[in-house]
């Protein structure tokens, strides 16, 4: 298209409107005029948004403003959740309405530990949460009333307080415990979750317990992600919330996104000990395998998530013991960072590279990391859920194609 017309196209927060684009046209019957075409949304910003802010070659991650670094271990992640989904850190009466609002989420239907409890124990959980999650939006159907802010509000806490007890119900199927939900407790969220996981009389370690809750706030949102996307363009069409989360959930299960932490134990297994490592990395550089846990669309510099679980995973081995693993990752970190290679293409620790060693140390199953990861992207999903329906620019999620087929062909008589 040469039309040497010349055009002004306004910047705004540092982009263009791509509707703008379509004014743009070398044909006045033209049916569209010039789109934008970027595959898997490298460059492309799909909405505004004031709940995440990433700056990746920096390192930089702020929840509503605060820097990450300042939560873990001085606010709990039930305020965490509160602070993304309402815009401010909940106050002391606040904070018992809100908690006591997500505690009666926790009550899920008969039919729904039924429904767990028929899944093979070696299903992935992942699979068995999907389904499960969908299900329990039929027993909701308050929940669809998406306009109405009195469900809303009701509806958003039962949320945090429903897939909290579904994980616990999932994992405990998976490792062959008892479904029975443990009795409820005035524990804080974080260490009532960790009861689900791990039902017993005795109270959970509070390091342990701690170590969860931090696990949780870091990974409660990341700006406009695979899964945050797929719940906003779901929840455009003004389906009930638990089909819109039901996205998130299946986006999170692939390995290239929350999948990658059991993808990475994986691979120090097979790794196994710190005389492998120097092998293994240069069959990464030679295109042979892929370093699970290295590198991130965003962050061009080293996660600081990873550095927050990196310590947490210290704490955590001081209560568990050691893993024989830790040796492996941490010389693979120590070669990583100082190799051409890796440094070129600015490959750094992600958030998924040391979770998995903590999840282990705790006893969980592989295949059961992802589903705590959900459980902390909950928080996430309802506020951006929360905040792409109340936007009125907001349409139903429709991206345009371009067309690479066929011209029109004619059967003939």
């Amino acid at each position: 298209m040469r039309t040497r017309r010349a055009y002004r196209i306004p910047i705004e927060w540092d982009a263009i409107r791509a509707t703008d684009l379509s004014n743009i046209r070398d044909d006045a019957r033209q049916a569209h005029g010039l789109a934008s075409y970027d595959p898997a949304l490298v460059n492309t910003a799909s909405c505004t948004s004031a709940i995440t802010f990433i700056d990746g070659d920096r390192g930089v991650l702020r929840y509503r403003g605060y820097p990450i670094e300042q939560l873990p271990g001085r606010v709990r992640f039930l305020d965490v959740a509160y602070l993304l989904i309402h815009g401010e850190l909940p106050g002391g009466i606040e904070a018992r309405d809100w908690a006591a609002a997500v505690s009666s989420g926790a009550d899920l239907p008969g039919a729904i530990t039924s429904m767990v409890a028929g899944f093979p124990a070696e299903a992935h959980p992942m699979g068995v949460l999907l389904a499960a999650w969908s299900a329990l939006g039929a027993y909701r159907e308050a929940s669809k009333a998406v306009d109405d802010p009195t469900v809303r509000a009701a509806e958003v806490p039962r949320f945090l307080g429903s897939i909290a007890a579904l994980v616990g119900l999932v994992v405990r199927h998976r490792t062959g415990r008892p479904l029975a939900s443990p009795a409820a407790s005035k524990a804080d969220y974080s260490t009532r979750f960790y009861r689900e996981l791990f039902p017993a009389e005795a109270p959970p370690d509070p390091v342990l317990a701690d170590a969860l809750d931090t696990l949780l706030i870091i990974q409660a949102d990341h700006e406009q992600n695979c899964s945050t996307n797929a719940v906003r363009a779901v929840g455009s069409s003004r389906v009930d919330p638990y089909s819109a989360i039901a996205a998130g959930i299946a986006a999170l299960y692939g390995p290239l996104h929350g999948g990658a932490n059991e993808a990475v134990v994986r691979m120090l297994h097979q790794i196994g000990t710190v005389d492998r490592v120097p092998p293994y990395i240069e069959s990464v550089k030679r295109s042979e395998r892929k370093l699970m846990g290295f590198g991130h669309r965003v962050y061009k510099s080293y996660d600081p998530r990873a550095k927050i679980i990196k310590a947490t995973m210290e704490r955590v081995f001081d209560v568990t013991g050691t893993s024989p693993l830790l040796d492996v990752a941490l010389a693979i970190e120590a070669i990583a960072l100082e190799d051409a290679y890796f440094i070129d293409r600015k490959l750094y620790p992600n958030v998924d590279f040391y979770s998995g060693l903590v999840y282990e140390a705790m006893g969980l199953p592989i295949d059961t990391y992802t589903t705590i990861f959900a459980a902390a992207r909950m928080a996430g999903w309802v506020a951006h859920w929360l905040e792409g329906i109340q936007d009125p620019e907001q349409k139903i999620t429709r991206p345009r194609q371009v067309y690479v087929g066929r011209d029109a062909r004619d059967l003939g008589r």
